[in-house]
């Protein structure tokens, strides 16, 4: 069986996607009071018309049939009565002459002689006796009276729309202002508040908008509070740690050699580069780092790293396709780059494979991949990557220096397995007027712009 029908019929369900803008506030409260206000034009249009109109029919109908009446009176007694009506008259409407020949009178409008006309007919010796009166005045009047109450509600319309644009927009851009200052606090700006005039004079009365505002103020200001808080509490506790950890370090250095003393010494080494990277993580938290920038060679320097992992013994691969100078604090560089790959060795799997593209270093391993939270939300403090093994505050240090020095940290999961760290340096481009550049500085050498690894 023959499945086409099945797919085109998927094809048909599908609904064209409205743009963006028709889901704004604005469009909606636009579509709203437009659509309010043409309802009640329409009623009261109709009201009106059919009132003026009724009104209008009937003071003609009187004076028909007021003409209608001596018209027939001058008839039975007579009278020539040629200026106020005929018998059976050419254009007689012929529901109203069937209407007099049945003994009733009645009127009606039609048009007589390109006229309208308003015609009262009654029954005269088995024949029609009818009147006409003119029309076109109250035809008129009703015309004018339509095109009035048109142009009428189309100004309505358009200043109640001008009025509620107006009204609306002032609501959206405060919304505005509100989203965006929680987008720059979620961004990590805790100084950042929307201040609305109302929250601040407490005699005003606040609208919603006012209230959302106040609550996202009051939420920035107890965040800010608990996060410093909870920064101070970090630095004074390694600050703290830091003495005893140094006293504790030189009587490790005293015990006699032996396994005993071998397990002591590497578990202080553990406590004091845990206390170093708490320190760290407190001066970036608290924005104190002053970077010394300079144009270096980011070949050189990432062959440095690499060699000093390799003399601690972990075995890297470095890939160096293209060399570039870049603006950068080299010893940020370099603690950024040491804990990317220690992070690889740590939490991956071998090779480690370092590669230098332009301004872009990268440092992947062959292991799981980094985990789902991290790539979703990046590294967190504290919370082990697999195995229960490290603190956390490797990729979170890696993180905030990159920051610092103005480059661009990204994770990845490699499709064929494993995890790679993306570090794109602002890259030194000279000027044309001077191509060779200012001199770069790798381990005191004086570099070439022009040098290439």
């Amino acid at each position: 069986m023959s499945r086409r029908p099945t797919r085109l019929g998927r094809i048909r369900a599908r609904r064209p996607r409205l743009p963006a803008w028709t889901a704004t506030l604005t469009w909606k409260a636009a579509l709203f009071i437009t659509v309010m206000c043409c309802a009640l034009a329409a009623l009261l249009g109709a009201l009106v018309h059919v009132s003026v109109t009724r009104q209008t029919v009937d003071q003609a109908r009187e004076k028909a049939l007021s003409r209608l009446e001596d018209a027939t009176q001058a008839y039975e007694a007579g009278d020539p009565f040629g200026r106020y009506g005929e018998v059976d008259p050419p254009g007689l409407p012929p529901e109203l002459r069937r209407l007099a020949l049945r003994g009733q009178r009645g009127t009606v409008v039609s048009d007589f002689a390109g006229s309208p006309t308003m015609w009262a007919a009654g029954p005269a010796d088995g024949r029609a006796i009818a009147v006409r009166v003119d029309y076109t005045l109250s035809a008129d009047t009703i015309g004018n009276l339509d095109r009035a109450i048109l142009g009428s509600s189309a100004l309505a319309i358009g200043a109640t729309l001008l009025v509620g644009a107006f009204a609306v927009t002032r609501v959206t851009q405060r919304l505005h202002l509100t989203a965006q200052v929680a987008r720059r606090i979620g961004a990590g700006d805790l100084d950042a508040r929307v201040n609305d005039p109302r929250t601040k004079d407490p005699s005003r009365p606040q609208d919603e908008v006012a209230t959302v505002s106040g609550a996202l103020d009051t939420m920035a200001s107890t965040l800010q509070e608990k996060l410093l808080s909870e920064q101070r509490f970090t630095a004074d506790v390694a600050h703290e740690l830091r003495t005893p950890l140094t006293g504790l370090s030189a009587a490790a250095e005293l015990l006699p050699p032996g396994r005993p003393s071998e397990l002591v010494q590497d578990r202080v080494r553990t406590m004091r580069a845990l206390t170093e990277d708490l320190l760290e993580i407190s001066r970036l938290d608290a924005g104190s780092e002053r970077v010394d920038l300079d144009i270096h060679q980011l070949a050189p320097l990432t062959e440095r790293v690499v060699q000093g992992m390799c003399t601690a013994g972990s075995d890297t691969e470095l890939r160096i396709s293209r060399s570039a100078h870049v603006e950068t604090d080299k010893r940020r560089l370099e603690r950024v780059l040491g804990n990317l790959i220690t992070n690889a060795h740590r939490h991956g799997a071998r090779p480690v494979v370092v590669s230098v593209e332009g301004p872009v270093v990268s440092v992947r391993d062959h292991g799981a991949g980094y985990p789902r939270y991290l790539l979703d939300h990046g590294p967190q403090r504290f919370r082990t990557e697999s195995g229960g093994k490290g603190h956390g505050l490797g990729l979170t240090i890696a993180m905030g220096q990159a920051a610092v020095i103005g480059a661009e940290l990204e994770f990845h999961n490699a499709p064929d397995g494993g995890a790679i760290a993306c570090l794109t340096l602002p890259e030194y481009v000279p000027l044309d007027d001077s191509p060779a550049g200012p001199p770069a500085t790798v381990d005191g050498t004086p570099e070439s712009l022009d040098k290439r690894t």
